[in-house]
């Protein structure tokens, strides 16, 4: 019943609240942005959803699009901004999903959606994370997410689709609060580029 019903009426109401409590703190971040990145202020990129669905995931841009003579792009430390930085260390470049949420692509806590490429990579146990909405924050984003192996996530991401529930919902929203307060060991995105060399099989 939470999880085909309730679930979705709290992201809907969690997340127009949201947006409205955290308006001042976008716009700024906006502001800011806009002024560091030329104008450039949203990252966009097609990720997987519930049941596979490819949808367009936002998220604030935090590094320019500088580039060297031939046209390439600086590295990605040399791309950060120190506004970016900012936003990024605190986690506030992931407030623009809070209008995915809204739109029903995400949920606000679900496991975090990776690129398209890696679906085939998937096992068919790894693909069960696809049986639900990705979310902002997840089980695996504050159970030590830079520190343990890409299976071991994908398995905590499994587990939360099988063991969702609305206190361990709560429970999450807890844990990542309290992480991103103590700046924890919590990353719910990764960088603004693509990665390369991913394999979900690779580091058992």
């Amino acid at each position: 019943m939470y999880r085909n019903y309730f679930k979705r009426l709290i992201d809907v109401a969690g997340s127009a609240l949201a947006l409205l409590v955290l308006s001042p703190v976008i716009i700024v971040v906006y502001m800011l942005l806009f002024l560091a990145s030329k104008g450039k202020v949203f990252f966009t990129q097609v990720r997987p959803g519930k049941d596979e669905k490819l949808f367009k995931i936002w998220k604030f841009k935090t590094m320019n699009d500088n580039r060297d003579s031939n046209g390439i792009l600086l590295p990605d430390d040399q791309r950060l901004t120190k506004i970016g930085a900012f936003v990024r260390r605190n986690s506030l470049d992931e407030l623009p999903q809070l209008y995915n949420v809204l739109k029903g692509d995400m949920s606000l806590i679900g496991p975090r959606p990776l690129l398209k490429q890696y679906l085939e990579l998937y096992t068919p146990e790894q693909k069960l994370r696809h049986d639900m909405r990705p979310g902002i924050t997840g089980w695996a984003q504050v159970n030590g997410r830079n520190n343990i192996s890409w299976s071991t996530k994908l398995e905590y991401d499994v587990w939360y689709v099988r063991n969702c529930s609305f206190l361990l919902d709560l429970k999450i929203v807890w844990l990542t609060v309290k992480k991103i307060g103590n700046k924890g060991d919590i990353s719910l995105d990764w960088k603004d580029s693509p990665w390369e060399g991913f394999n979900p099989n690779a580091h058992k």
